[in-house]
């Protein structure tokens, strides 16, 4: 098995799969935060009076 891992392929394939956890871990974490944020209110349409025309 060690043999396997003398090749710089297998290193490369390891760094990227150890790379794509990390950002997906990274990720989750910007996901979950966000979505625990209390949502905002939305704002309120103008009135048509408000709306210039054009």
């Amino acid at each position: 098995m060690m043999k396997l891992l003398d090749t710089d392929g297998a290193w490369i394939a390891i760094g990227i799969s150890v790379f794509f956890i990390f950002v997906g871990f990274a990720m989750k974490r910007v996901f979950v935060t966000i979505l625990k944020q209390s949502p905002q209110e939305p704002e309120q349409p103008l009135a048509q009076s408000e709306i210039d025309p054009l």
